[in-house]
């Protein structure tokens, strides 16, 4: 092994002797081929193309961020000022759903007050209706018992008319007495209808 380290270690002294401190290589460059020059030029004029953009899109975006800033006052302004109207239309449309519902009751209580008096009024006309047949009715057998009750009386009156002439008729002047068997000088005696025959 000690071998070794000593051949190894005259190895060293020789490297060292041959060799300058620093080794500076210098790389030969290949020709540039019509591509690479093409490639090249391009990323040169994307450099500057981006580079006058970024000059051109400053003050744009300067501007557009006064724009906004100007905007959003602008907007917060309009906010404040219609935020309140939003809660007063809000509060106008809740009183109107509250008035309408309220109508729509009241409509509701009024139709069936008008149902009930409607059918009220049906029954009144159908009792109405009902007791006008049964004085209708009543009056029917009224008017037939009186047109009896006249007739009977018109033929009592008139038999005992009748009979009162035939009698103070028929009496002799001196004597004072009836005659009996006077049959041709009777006046004929009123017809009594029946009942069935009177109209209704």
């Amino acid at each position: 092994m000690m071998e070794w380290l000593t051949t190894g270690g005259d190895w060293l002294l020789q490297a060292v002797a041959t060799l300058p401190d620093t080794i500076v290589t210098k790389q030969v460059e290949a020709e540039a081929s019509w591509f690479q020059t093409v490639t090249t030029v391009a990323s040169g004029l994307a450099s500057i193309a981006l580079l006058v953009l970024a000059v051109a899109l400053v003050p744009a975006a300067w501007n557009f961020r006064k724009s906004y800033a100007k905007i959003s006052d602008m907007l917060d302004r309009i906010y404040g000022d219609i935020n309140p109207l939003m809660r007063h239309a809000s509060t106008i449309a809740d009183n109107v759903n509250y008035i309408s519902t309220s109508v729509r009751v009241d409509i509701q209580q009024v139709s069936q007050t008008v149902a009930m008096a409607n059918q009220k009024l049906v029954t009144s006309v159908a009792a109405a209706e009902e007791r006008i047949k049964e004085l209708n009715a009543l009056l029917a057998v009224v008017q037939e018992e009186a047109e009896s009750a006249f007739i009977t009386t018109a033929s009592t009156l008139r038999g005992v008319r009748t009979g009162i002439h035939e009698a103070f008729e028929k009496e002799e002047p001196l004597d004072g007495r009836y005659l009996e068997g006077g049959a041709e000088w009777e006046k004929p005696r009123p017809r009594v209808r029946p009942r069935d025959e009177f109209p209704e």
